[in-house]
């Protein structure tokens, strides 16, 4: 079997064919010095003959070092330098051509229905051969060392790669065609897309390289929410007496302890239980004065014992009515004890916490059941989730949570610390709670939250930080670092957590690529595409 290797595949630059032409026309001449020195040299006509000879056992690309295909006639017609160009010619169809001997094939990469694929011409000795006359394969080496191998079938006038090539179109294609005996080896190599960067322009971008790794990604349901109340927390205070305002030390926001004083009125309710208390104080100190005397006589045999059962029966109604008149004034929250003016009613704070709604002003007349100042303590907050029913088998109580504000960045964790047992008739949602811990008072009432719900959790192979994903028309692609710059490599994504993204496929693990900055890269490859084609 003989194996010919294209020597056009490997590119020569315009200098190297430079330098191979005078080194071969130096041979030739001293060649030709020598044989016109030697005793038996031939005659002028001789010679030129077997020149000619010579020429015609080698292909122009081996005897001229230059490009497959180019005839001596057009040799002649230019100077050494302009003849070896670099790259192989193109075909009649638009493709690459490339010789060896007297076989040859013209390669082209050509888009159908939106998927490209590779089109082979074969031609032996400048003529068209059948699609079946070779049998045809390639394998493509892409950047990050993945192989794809291609197999072809005929189609018309030419053969066609089984399978679509994928962008990018970025790799070596080492294609083996087989005619008869014979094997042919052609290296084909593009790098369509490519952003050439130096390393010292990377860095003056700011593009930040890092590789493929694999990730524990937690996937996560996110639902609307809004920051509320702890209405465990929160009173709406009322007098329980009715009244005129004498005076409001407290204000609107303020932070009140414990017992603080929010307000004072003057109330006849109040005077009233108060003068009931001091009543029943005195009876109950004349009895127990009556009680005291009555048996002391009985105890000298002076009184009959019915006087002291009765005092001792006076006594103990007495003690009766003084605590059931201190147990209203503590109901009322007026205390126990009577200080002052009788109709001075103090209302106070009945926990720490914000006033946070006023409704009280000075010299005002209030009812007895008016809601005067709502108390909340905001060290606690509910943040309330609007579930819709294909979510709820996900939100669970005491399931953990993760709570973020949509005005600024900022989050917390919680648990979920309620699930509605309905649907709402007109939403067809449910409605749940987190129970938020809130030191620094950053949870506002009335702020609009994010809430994201752990649903699953699981290992994935290849995964890239999010901040790297841009989109190409309808394609998301990562810009993955080659020799001397970057490439877009269009990827198909799964689950992410928001800081990194699986990749499904397009990418393996330990692929460098561009992790930050990826936007510019997006700019420069915007510059430069205005036209694609293969």
């Amino acid at each position: 079997m003989k194996i010919n290797i294209n020597k056009n595949a490997f590119n020569l630059s315009r200098k190297q064919g430079i330098a191979i032409a005078v080194i071969l026309a130096t041979g030739i001449a001293a060649g030709g010095w020598i044989l016109g020195s030697s005793p038996s040299n031939q005659s002028g006509e001789e010679h030129e003959h077997a020149s000619h000879a010579e020429s015609k056992g080698h292909a122009d690309a081996e005897h001229h070092g230059g490009k497959a295909g180019d005839s001596h006639d057009h040799a002649k017609e230019h100077g050494d330098a302009e003849h070896h160009e670099d790259g192989p010619k193109t075909g009649p169809h638009g493709g690459k051509l490339y010789t060896e001997e007297s076989f040859g094939l013209e390669l082209l990469l050509a888009e159908e229905g939106g998927e490209p694929h590779f089109r082979v011409w074969l031609f032996q000795q400048g003529k068209p051969l059948a699609p079946s006359a070779a049998k045809l394969s390639a394998t493509l080496t892409r950047p990050d060392g993945e192989k794809q191998e291609v197999a072809f079938k005929a189609e018309q006038d030419f053969l066609k790669s089984t399978d679509p090539i994928a962008e990018p179109h970025f790799f070596e294609a080492a294609i083996t065609a087989r005619l008869g005996d014979t094997s042919f080896l052609f290296i084909d190599t593009r790098e369509e897309g490519k952003i050439e960067l130096t390393d010292e322009q990377v860095k003056a971008a700011a593009i930040g390289i890092q590789r493929a790794t694999p990730a524990k990604i937690k996937t996560a349901a996110q639902l609307p929410g809004e920051i509320r109340f702890n209405e465990d927390r929160t009173a709406h205070v009322v007098p329980r007496l009715a009244g005129v305002v004498e005076s409001v030390p407290a204000n609107l926001g303020q932070t009140v302890k414990r017992g603080q004083i929010l307000a004072v009125i003057a109330s006849t309710g109040l005077s009233e239980q108060r003068s009931e208390l001091l009543a029943a104080q005195k009876r109950f100190s004349l009895a127990k004065s009556t009680y005291e005397r009555e048996k002391k006589l009985w105890e000298e045999k002076i009184s009959a014992e019915q006087d002291y059962l009765q005092a001792q029966q006076t006594l103990r109604e007495a003690e009766i009515a003084v605590a059931n008149s201190q147990q209203k004034l503590i109901a009322l929250g007026a205390g126990a004890t009577v200080s002052g003016s009788l109709n001075r009613y103090e209302i106070r704070a009945p926990f720490d916490g914000m006033i946070v709604e006023k409704h009280i002003a000075l010299g005002e007349a209030v009812k007895e059941d008016a809601s005067i100042f709502t108390i909340s303590d905001l060290s606690s907050v509910w943040a309330e989730i609007v579930v819709p029913a294909k979510d709820l088998n996900v939100i669970r109580v005491g399931e953990k949570v993760v709570v973020k504000a949509t005005a600024f960045d900022s989050k917390a964790e919680g648990s979920i610390s309620y699930v509605g047992a309905l649907l709402g008739q007109d939403t067809r949602t449910a409605k749940a709670r987190v129970t938020l811990a809130n030191p620094k008072m950053a949870w506002r009432p009335g702020l609009f939250v994010n809430i994201e719900v752990v649903s699953s959790e699981a290992e994935v192979p290849v995964s890239v930080l999010t901040e790297a994903i841009q989109t190409l028309g309808d394609k998301s692609v990562v810009f993955i670092k080659v020799p001397d710059g970057f490439v877009a490599q269009p990827v198909t994504l799964g689950r992410s957590d928001g800081k990194f993204i699986e990749v499904v496929s397009g990418m393996k693990a330990g692929t460098p690529y561009a992790a930050s900055g990826s936007f510019v890269l997006k700019s420069e490859l915007g510059k430069g595409s205005a036209e694609h084609s293969h």
